[in-house]
């Protein structure tokens, strides 16, 4: 493995994972995820662990690793006392195009103290963070209690060929384990003037749909009616532009209690959608978590300029409060009208966990230890992770990527975005705040 004397290891690991083009491009098809798993193995062996790498499909590997915690006496284990922990990531990436970055998004390149690249923000930081806070953990004499630390593939699927086929055929593999930790929570965010870590307690249902139009296939000079391509269109504007009334959850509804102190607003006065507007960058993500969305992604019609297709469609992604994905998808067939066929191509289900409890208390204290007056807030995620799978087992997930950012860094954003990249301060901070809540809770 090469070695950067300027780099951290966190940083070093972080660059060395984006350098492999993982992306995954759904429907079964991506590149290299077996490639990235053989590098986090080998990093786990020289940790003296045996970790096990499981195909879903030819390409499509995972890795799991068992660490055993340290107990003052063997029969805490045996009782439970200290169920264990899993640590999850996962290797894949969305695409990219090259076209519209500013560096190689595979090259893993470091400018102006930032590392650059597809999956510097989802999330190979923080697979790197994990590897090297297990390393550290393990040196000072092992985790707190038990871990199953885990490296997906295919997240970026809905986890078919990665969590999702683990839990249902290996589920031996997470016995014991109560909880969860993993992506998209505990970074920073500038709210008034304050840094506040939004930490993931939730995450909206999943429902992927297709679109289908039929209609007459004919020259492209004549005048049919019956056009596929127009019947579609019709749909997806209408879809596209549905104004989704406003769901308010538990989380949501403390998150916005705690926004509207910090920025000294009445969201009675105002209204959730202006609270939520004003906290900055945060707003990217927070503004999609008290309702419905429904964005049409991809468009797939014809074959000649001058032949009206019969058929067209469209694929939609939605995102429901937890439990509402039968209803929402009623309204959905609603809208686009009986011409058109809904196709679900992909549905998993929502998460809502208080925002209490024995592991909550311990990410708060750690991101307060190391950021002395910082704000810690609930929050609802408004995409998903791959634990929506281990719930499936009783596993109680949370989000808990802890990164200390600067308030110009437009975070959210990045997420699928163009230009990804994570600063490399970040990357240490992550690295020490997870080692102390490994080797405390």
């Amino acid at each position: 493995m090469a070695f950067d004397a300027a780099l951290s290891d966190t940083a070093r690991i972080a660059r060395d994972l984006i350098r492999f083009d993982t992306t995954n491009y759904g429907e079964g098809r991506s590149n290299r995820e077996t490639e990235a798993a053989h590098y986090v193995e080998a990093e786990l062996r020289e940790m003296g662990l045996d970790p096990v790498l499981i195909d879903a499909a030819p390409g499509r590997t995972s890795v799991i690793a068992r660490v055993e915690g340290r107990y003052e006496h063997p029969v805490d284990r045996s009782r439970g006392e200290r169920p264990a922990l899993v640590v999850h990531g996962h290797l894949d990436v969305v695409p990219a195009d090259p076209a519209n970055w500013s560096v190689d998004p595979f090259a893993g390149e470091i400018r102006e103290g930032m590392l650059w690249g597809r999956g510097a923000v989802d999330m190979k930081n923080m697979d790197a963070m994990i590897l090297t806070a297990l390393r550290q953990a393990i040196s000072a004499g092992g985790p707190n209690r038990d871990l199953v630390v885990a490296f997906f593939s295919d997240e970026e699927n809905g986890g078919v060929f990665g969590s999702h086929h683990i839990v249902s055929e290996h589920p031996h593999l997470f016995a014991g384990a109560t909880e969860a930790i993993s992506e998209v929570g505990g970074y920073s965010a500038e709210i008034a003037g304050r840094r506040a870590y939004l930490l993931q307690t939730g995450e909206k249902a999943l429902v992927w749909i297709k679109l289908i139009a039929r209609g007459t296939a004919a020259h492209g000079s004549r005048v049919i009616r019956d056009n596929a391509v127009t019947k579609l269109a019709e749909a997806v504007v209408a879809l596209g532009r549905h104004e989704w009334p406003l769901h308010l959850t538990d989380t949501t509804r403390l998150l916005l209690a705690e926004l509207s102190r910090l920025l000294g607003a009445d969201p009675n006065e105002i209204g959730p959608d202006e609270v939520l507007l004003r906290t900055g960058t945060a707003a990217g993500f927070l503004t999609a978590t008290v309702r419905t969305t429904s964005n049409p992604t991809l468009l797939q019609a014809g074959y000649k300029h001058n032949v009206i297709p019969d058929r067209a469609e469209a694929l939609i992604d939605i995102r429901t409060m937890p439990g509402e994905e039968d209803a929402v998808l009623a309204e959905v067939r609603a809208i686009v009208g009986d011409e058109i066929e809904v196709v679900v191509m992909h549905r998993d289900l929502g998460l809502e966990t208080p925002f209490s409890g024995a592991l909550v208390d311990e990410m708060v204290a750690t991101l307060q230890r190391h950021d002395p007056g910082a704000e810690v807030l609930p929050y609802l995620l408004s995409g998903g992770t791959d634990n929506k799978a281990l719930s499936l087992l009783g596993i109680t997930g949370y989000g808990f990527a802890p990164l200390k950012l600067t308030p110009e860094l437009n975070f959210p954003a990045m997420f699928h975005g163009v230009d990804e990249r994570v600063p490399l301060d970040a990357l240490d901070f992550g690295h020490a705040a997870l080692t102390d809540l490994l080797t405390r809770y």
